[in-house]
């Protein structure tokens, strides 16, 4: 049977917002089957309890954020994505302010804390969300066209095309495509880094965004190149961290996808109304486990599954 997972230990950390610039600790909880990710600003009055859900996203603007009425959780994106690139279901996610901390722009050092944690097996089958029909949204026209699309698929693969007419980003791959049958989220997409254009931090700041931005969380460029010391970690390490980025949205479907997700330029809003496209469409999806265990002759990803 593929089970549900949680967390064996508690872990916890501490960083800053890249958006908000404040300091923030983070504590991960083990949970019961069936709880799925639950954040709780622990810094109120009383707490407040935000499930990571897709109906539950009030804003997009360079970052998925929950929301219930005026209370917030901020950039959940990287740290969902670590968490379904290892398969946890269940965890309580304490926080002290209204943003996750960015950490190195990753999703790898909530990789780590995870995995220093130790991921538990519980006695539940795990809830796959199978997409049956395709599901597609799109945005504007022309070169200035988005869009993204979910289609029926035995496992769970991406693909994803950027164009951003920069000369530090043309010079890198702007395609990519992930198969997690076959290839490894942890080595191939976790450490790839967010990043940000010098040109836009006045303007971002004047917002209200990007106060906790460098070059310790981020990979920063001026008009034509990258500006970070170390370069990069991926030679397509943009177009990967949009993939990361997708994989952390799509998880606030509340489910591990069997499906393919195929996007152009798609970014937080897109991943967003796609989930809940799919979700309100009830007869594009069903959800199944596997309660026997995988056999040789059994879809790989099954057994990706069992040995992740």
């Amino acid at each position: 049977m593929l089970r549900q997972r949680t967390i064996k230990n508690v872990v916890r950390t501490a960083g800053v917002g890249l958006h908000s610039g404040l300091r923030v600790e983070l504590v991960m909880r083990p949970a019961a089957p069936d709880t799925g990710i639950v954040f709780h600003r622990v810094d109120l009055p009383e707490v407040v309890d935000l499930p990571a859900q897709a109906d539950q996203v009030g804003d997009t603007r360079l970052a998925s954020v929950l929301q219930q009425g005026n209370v917030r959780v901020s950039t959940v994106e990287h740290i969902m994505s670590a968490l379904a690139g290892l398969g946890i279901d269940n965890i309580h996610i304490d926080l002290t302010a209204e943003e996750v901390p960015i950490m190195d722009g990753s999703a790898g050092t909530f990789v780590y804390l995870l995995r220093s944690a130790g991921i538990e097996e519980q006695k539940a089958p795990k809830k796959f969300l199978r997409v049956l029909k395709t599901v597609e949204v799109r945005e504007g026209e022309g070169r200035n066209e988005k869009w993204a699309r979910l289609e029926p698929y035995n496992g769970f693969s991406m693909s994803f095309s950027i164009d951003f007419h920069h000369p530090a980003i043309d010079a890198t791959a702007g395609f990519a495509e992930i198969d997690f049958a076959t290839h490894s989220y942890t080595r191939e997409i976790a450490r790839a880094r967010t990043f940000g254009f010098v040109n836009d931090v006045e303007a971002l700041r004047a917002v209200g965004l990007a106060r906790g931005g460098s070059l310790d969380n981020a990979i920063v460029m001026d008009e034509y190149r990258v500006l970070n010391n170390d370069g990069l970690r991926y030679d397509d390490e943009f177009v990967k961290h949009k993939i990361l980025d997708a994989i952390g949205d799509l998880y606030l479907i509340g489910k591990p996808l069997m499906a393919r997700y195929v996007a152009c330029k798609s970014g937080h809003a897109l991943n967003n109304r796609i989930s809940r496209a799919l979700l309100e469409q009830q007869d594009a999806w069903e959800i199944v486990t596997f309660e026997e265990e995988p056999a040789e002759s059994a879809p790989v990803f099954q057994r990706a599954w069992k040995l992740a």
